[in-house]
C-alpha cells in the first residue's frame, strides 16, 4: 500500500471517528502484521469499526440506497451472516444522537 493510500485511509478513519463521536486507534493496521489481533480501526458507540473507503468500490450499495427510498439495506451472502447497511445519520438517529445540521 502507497502512502497516499495510507494517509486516505488514515483521513476516513479520522472522519468517521469524529462523526460517531468515537476514537481511531492507533497503528491498528500494524497490529495484524505483527501477529496480534486485530483491535479493528475505530472505537465507537460500544462497538470495534473496521472502516474501508474505496473510489468507487461500493458503487451498488450507494445505488440500491439512493434508488429504492429506502432507510438501510439488509444484504445476505450463502452461508454468511446478515449485514446491515446504513447511512451514519440513520444509525445515530436510531441510537438517539442525531442532530439535523
Amino acid at each position: 500500500m502507497g502512502r497516499s493510500q495510507k494517509m486516505k485511509g488514515t483521513r476516513r478513519e479520522r472522519e468517521f471517528a469524529k462523526l460517531i463521536n468515537g476514537k481511531r486507534v492507533p497503528l491498528s493496521g500494524s497490529a495484524k502484521h505483527a501477529g496480534e489481533e486485530h483491535t479493528g480501526d475505530v472505537e465507537g458507540l460500544g462497538l470495534k469499526w473496521e472502516v474501508k473507503a474505496r473510489k468507487d468500490g461500493f458503487k451498488q450499495l450507494y445505488k440500491w440506497l439512493d434508488e429504492e427510498v429506502v432507510d438501510g439495506l439488509a444484504i445476505k451472502a450463502d452461508k454468511k451472516d446478515w449485514l446491515v447497511v446504513l447511512p451514519v445519520q440513520t444509525l445515530l438517529s436510531l441510537l438517539g444522537l442525531y442532530e439535523e445540521m
